[in-house]
């Protein structure tokens, strides 16, 4: 019984992903190259040159919409998937979140801090 190796872009979008993943998985080059990425563009650029070079046939879509990768692009990014109150994201990198939205004037005095007591 001859078994035909199966086309990778009949398979569903969350199995071509996973193959994409194993495949990154001790590619030294690909890693570095995502690792030198600015942004999650970028990085959707050099997954879709992998896809392409595995052919997996993802779509820059499938790439950003479907987990792990959706969340590796928002961590690149550094962009909170759902913000509540002021629209900054709980969790920046960066150490001075909010601090220039506090203090619009740009003096040198420090912000008034907020407190919520149940006094």
């Amino acid at each position: 019984m001859d078994s035909q190796p199966t086309d990778p872009r009949t398979l569903s979008v969350g199995q071509r992903v996973s193959i994409l993943v194993k495949a990154l998985d001790g590619a030294k080059r690909t890693n570095e190259a995502l690792a030198n990425c600015s942004n999650g563009d970028q990085m959707v650029e050099v997954l879709l040159d992998a896809s392409r070079k595995l052919g997996l046939g993802l779509t820059r879509a499938e790439l950003t919409r479907t987990p792990p990768i959706r969340d590796w692009i928002w961590w690149k990014n550094k962009e909170a998937l759902l913000t509540i109150g002021d629209a900054k994201p709980r969790y920046q990198q960066d150490g001075d979140q909010g601090r220039q939205a506090d203090n619009p004037e740009g003096s040198a005095e420090q912000p008034r801090k907020k407190f919520l007591g149940l006094f």
